[in-house]
């Protein structure tokens, strides 16, 4: 579930911004193929398997705040996704990046793409629903296209990302229940949950700006990027919190399972379907995720759930994939 730099990123405009649980519209390293990045798999069902493990991270967070700090969920969730794909690196003989200044630029690219944004969602969850987090995780590509306007001169807007970015914006409103006076809505919870969305696309324009055509395969920038964020997550956890009393069973399963699946593994699962189906179908993803998140919320935790968060979470979907939408070529004379 983090948002890794890619080594050739795409195309800079907010088509390109991926979700925070989506890997980047980028390709493997050559070499690479989705057969041996998904062992075999077909592709639906890798689909499948990821829209379930991010849409369930939220819930997973929501657990292990349950019996640990959300600095500590945010550090075990970078460490056990760096150890997995570091396995995976280690198993290609693949070297990590070289360079003082990529591993500079991977360090901003950490704390905005990982340490920031999974810190925050951990600490909203504390007083927000898991599903509710993520419906505000399915506002990123809306500040992306925000963000766009200003960062970005070379990706011009058009009425119809506009009329998207109003969508969402609107759906957004209709989540929170804005007609009553965000009755029902902790203000803070849900402030952080949106700036944690907002870290993204912050994140991968500076990305984009600075990594491109970095060498190394995308796994090996991730993986390096989570290290990077361990160490941070680490010195953060050790200033702010104290060591946990214990390890219940459930809780730290399940920041092992946020980390190692969410932040590791399903990642690389990703690469293999961007190569075999392309970036589109595969970001098609991050639209299951919000849905997910909030059945299982209902479904395993008792979350309460009223009529405008899922009419409200469909608004924010249709005003996303609005802003995501590239203008028709012009048919050739």
């Amino acid at each position: 579930m983090s948002a890794p730099a890619p080594s050739r990123p795409a195309r800079s405009g907010p088509s390109s911004t991926p979700s925070p649980v989506t890997a980047p519209v980028t390709a493997p390293a050559s070499g690479t193929t989705a057969a041996t990045a998904s062992g075999g798999l077909d592709w639906r069902l890798r689909f499948a398997f990821l829209s379930v493990v991010w849409g369930f991270s939220f819930l997973l967070v929501k657990v292990g705040t349950e019996a640990f700090a959300p600095f500590q969920v945010a550090f075990g969730r970078v460490l056990f996704g760096a150890l997995a794909l570091l396995a995976v690196l280690l198993v290609r003989r693949e070297p990590l990046p070289r360079g003082a200044r990529t591993w500079g630029h991977l360090t901003v690219a950490a704390l905005l793409l990982n340490t920031a944004p999974f810190s925050l969602f951990a600490y909203a969850e504390l007083s927000i629903p898991s599903g509710l987090a993520g419906i505000c995780n399915a506002t990123s590509p809306l500040w992306g296209m925000a963000l766009s306007l200003v960062a970005l001169s070379e990706d011009r807007p058009t009425r119809r990302r506009f009329a998207g970015l109003g969508l969402g914006f609107l759906g957004v409103l209709t989540v929170l229940g804005a007609w009553q006076g965000f009755a029902g809505i902790d203000a803070k919870g849900t402030a952080l949950a949106l700036l944690a969305s907002l870290c993204y696309p912050i994140g991968w324009i500076y990305v984009r700006r600075t990594l491109a055509g970095t060498p190394g395969s995308p796994v090996a920038l991730t993986g390096a990027q989570l290290m990077v964020s361990t160490v941070q997550l680490a010195a953060v956890s050790a200033l702010f919190t104290s060591a946990p009393t214990g390890f219940p069973l459930w809780p730290t399963l399940s920041v092992i399972a946020l980390g190692a699946l969410g932040t590791g593994m399903a990642l690389q699962m990703q690469y293999g379907l961007v190569t075999e189906v392309g970036p589109t179908t595969a970001q098609m993803v991050t639209y299951f995720i919000p849905v997910i998140a909030t059945t299982a919320g209902v479904l395993i935790l008792g979350e309460q759930l009223h009529w405008n968060t899922p009419v409200g979470a469909v608004v924010v979907l249709a005003g996303a994939a609005l802003t995501q939408a590239r203008p028709r070529a012009p048919r050739p004379a």
